[in-house]
């Protein structure tokens, strides 16, 4: 009797053993994830050339392979480069089958992976000439994705780098920077209707004096025709906040 009794406590201590074996490997590759995950090899697209001022990408040509990008994914529709930072991706939007955050959690060849991709929301064309166009993407402990945009975070960073670029097949887009500041984690586009010209009047204004304690911004003027591209990541605080690096459209290029 006593032997059956040492026996089942055995069992029971060997399932504990093996749940709590498998619970920690778990945790293990979600910590192994969030370390070395980057979204995927997108240095491939780029090809890579060195300018005379030695720099191996240029701003005005990014030598971006667009022919391979589209083979590999039809869902990635341009590329978002910033200056001093490490963002400096192809941009996705999940097709009509797959819902709006597939990307989330997919790189740019649709495998699951933990950094998951730069991507924007079916609420947002493809043009960059919304209102306000979302950009989201992790802040990655490894410095990938998201991650480097909090270092607009910093007055003499913030100063000295002003621009974002959007590269599509046939068009450079250029933002000015003006506004870097911690937000609640609302979902500004259902949040606001932006066809509202008031409303629009209204969120514009309050993206040029932010009434955040973390913000750096600067001086630019925003009409009813302006189109503001928003740059949307965790921060390494509260669950519910979100760090927002904001630009206006200053330039629209064709490069075909």
């Amino acid at each position: 009797m006593r032997q059956k009794k040492v026996s089942k406590t055995r069992v029971l201590w060997g399932a504990v053993f093996i749940i709590a074996l498998v619970i920690c490997l778990l945790s293990g590759y979600k910590l192994i994830s969030y370390y070395l995950s980057d979204g995927g090899d997108t240095d491939r697209y780029l090809e890579t050339t060195t300018t005379s001022s030695g720099s191996s990408q240029s701003v005005e040509n990014h030598n971006i392979n667009w022919t391979k990008l589209k083979e590999d994914n039809r869902d990635i529709y341009s590329w978002i480069y910033i200056p001093n930072t490490n963002v400096d991706y192809p941009v996705v939007q999940s097709s009509k089958k797959e819902p709006d955050d597939f990307y989330l959690n997919h790189n740019i060849h649709k495998k699951y992976e933990f950094a998951g991709a730069i991507y924007s929301e079916k609420h947002n064309s493809l043009t960059y000439l919304d209102p306000v166009t979302i950009l989201y993407g992790h802040n990655m402990n490894n410095g990938s994705m998201f991650k480097t945009l909090h270092k607009f975070k910093e007055p003499s960073f913030f100063k000295k780098n002003k621009f974002i670029y959007i590269y599509m097949p046939n068009r450079k887009l250029t933002f000015k920077i003006y506004a870097a500041y911690e937000y609640d984690d609302r979902h500004i586009i259902n949040s606001f209707d932006f066809k509202d010209k008031k409303i629009l009047k209204e969120y514009q204004k309050y993206t040029l004096n932010p009434d955040s304690m973390i913000k750096n911004t600067r001086k630019v003027s925003l009409n009813a025709n302006s189109k503001i591209i928003t740059l949307s990541t965790c921060t390494n605080g509260a669950e519910n906040t979100r760090y927002l690096v904001q630009g206006v459209l200053i330039k629209d290029e064709q490069t075909n």
